[in-house]
């Protein structure tokens, strides 16, 4: 869920502090950064688990190498799609639409969201479940809110995240993607947080649970505004919930056209 629009939590914004911890560009500050950043936590209601995790949260270099080379949505769209392997995704998304009915056809009753687009979302963003990341999320986020770049936007997803290690959804060694995006379709962890569904019905939020990831996804659309029975593609009511989730244009019109091809 790489470069999605800013989601701040009403909650989150409603008990936040009115300093803030000072960023840096390197991994010298990020030691005292932390121990800033847990008084900014606390106040924003993160608890013991959640502070212990930030504690023991590590400068995450290969995040920021990540962060200053995205290539990849440079590209023209044929050659996006080549590269991200539509042709395949379309493939098992059939499939798995196939394989799935019923529970497919739930999730467009409740939410109004087709099957297409959530195995769109689910094949561009992990390969269905193939390969969720393998950056502690925890670490990932934190660094990405010290770093100077783009602080305010992952503020509210490294509190989302330490939120969801006090509620038990994740711990300080969950592993993701390197912007900190979880599970199945990489939420970042605020919008897991203000979205999640329990769709598994064990009781807890778990984007590494299929069910409870997917359910989430149509959700999150649907709370964007997705107009059930309404177009996707370019310039029809949908394609601007598209918009948000991912603010990659290339990456927008990816996700319609392969959508499109799975929904026949």
């Amino acid at each position: 869920m790489l470069l999605r629009s800013i989601i701040f939590s009403t909650a989150i914004l409603a008990t936040a502090p009115a300093f803030a911890a000072t960023c840096g560009n390197t991994s010298a500050g990020f030691s005292t950064w932390k121990k800033e950043f847990a008084a900014e936590a606390k106040k924003a209601g993160v608890k013991k688990r959640g502070l212990n995790a930030l504690a023991n949260a590590q400068y995450a270099t290969g995040t920021i190498k990540a962060d200053r080379n995205q290539k990849s949505f440079k590209f023209t769209l044929e050659k996006f799609m080549k590269v991200r392997g539509a042709n395949a995704i379309v493939s098992k998304g059939k499939s798995r639409k196939a394989k799935s009915a019923s529970f497919f056809n739930s999730l467009e009753k409740k939410y109004g969201v087709p099957a297409g687009v959530i195995l769109a979302i689910h094949g561009m963003e992990t390969g269905f479940g193939g390969f969720m990341g393998n950056s502690q999320v925890v670490s990932a986020i934190t660094t990405l809110t010290y770093d100077c770049r783009r602080s305010d936007f992952f503020k509210p997803h490294a509190i989302g995240a330490l939120k969801l290690v006090d509620q038990g959804s994740i711990t300080g060694a969950t592993k993701g993607a390197k912007h900190g995006e979880l599970g199945h379709t990489q939420f970042l962890p605020g919008n897991a947080l203000k979205y999640g569904v329990d769709a598994s019905g064990d009781g807890r939020v778990d984007l590494y649970n299929q069910a409870d990831a997917l359910a989430s996804t149509a959700n999150f659309l649907r709370q964007k505004g997705w107009k059930p029975g309404k177009g996707y593609q370019q310039g029809e009511p949908n394609f601007k919930v598209i918009k948000q989730w991912n603010a990659a244009g290339v990456y927008q019109k990816a996700i319609a056209i392969i959508a499109k091809r799975i929904d026949g």
